[in-house]
Formats: structure tokens, sequence, C-alpha cells
């Protein structure tokens, strides 16, 4: 599997789960961690519609990579970083229809849509890299 630049925390200094190789992972995690940040910017009233949509998928991408690594088999490990893709992109399709409706400025999201096409590329390449999904 592909092995990427490592990031200790409390949780994680020994490395013992496998995902916390990844490099993905790591990324995704700084994704969603941006992602919560930046929508605590949307209006009180989306706070459990569009707020929480965005949210669920950024957090989705993390989870999906951690889980398709605890699974046995790399197809199973591709079906799960497509899925964790999938999430990204519905992110990316959020921060659209925020900026459209004038919650956020389409400058504040610059950012983040740079990381998520960075780690949309990555995910491809892994996936690729797996060879079955």
């Amino acid at each position: 599997m592909a092995e990427g630049r490592r990031h200790n925390s409390a949780l994680s200094a020994a490395g013992f789960f496998p995902f916390e190789d990844l490099e993905v992972y790591h990324l995704s995690v700084e994704f969603a961690a941006g992602i919560y940040v930046l929508t605590r910017h949307l209006p009180a009233e989306e706070r459990f519609g569009l707020t929480n949509q965005i949210r669920r998928a950024a957090t989705s991408i993390t989870l999906n990579i951690a889980e398709g690594r605890g699974r046995g088999t790399d197809r199973d490990f591709a079906r799960f970083l497509t899925q964790a893709r999938g999430s990204l992109y519905e992110v990316i399709s959020g921060l659209h229809l925020s900026t459209r409706l004038e919650f956020i400025a389409a400058t504040d999201t610059t950012q983040l849509n740079e990381q998520g096409r960075v780690l949309a590329a990555k995910l491809t390449a892994l996936i690729n890299k797996l060879g079955t999904t």
C-alpha cells in the first residue's frame, strides 16, 4: 500500500493503525478540519441543512479511507477509496452551492478547492495503483 508522510498525534504516536501511514488519510483529515472551520460561517438556519451535509461528507472522506484500509483486500480498499472520492466531490459541490447562495465568498474556498483537487488526484492514483475497482 502507498506510504506517505506521517503525522503524529497522541492517539497515533506509535503508528499502530495501518491507515496512519497513508498520505491520503492525512490530507483528508486536514481537508475536513478546514471544512469545519469554513462552515462555521454558514448561516445558523443552515446548521441542520447544508452545514451538516458538507461536514458529514468531509468526515466521510477520512472515515472511508480508514475503514477501507482496515479491510482485508485491495479490492475492498479500492471500493472504499472510491466512496471517499465521491464524498470529496459532494463537499466541493456543497462549497459551490454555498458560494452561489452567497453564504461564503468564493475567495474563501480557494484553498479548500485546491486541497480537494490534490486529494482527488491522489485518491484516483491510489485506486489505480490497487488495480481493482
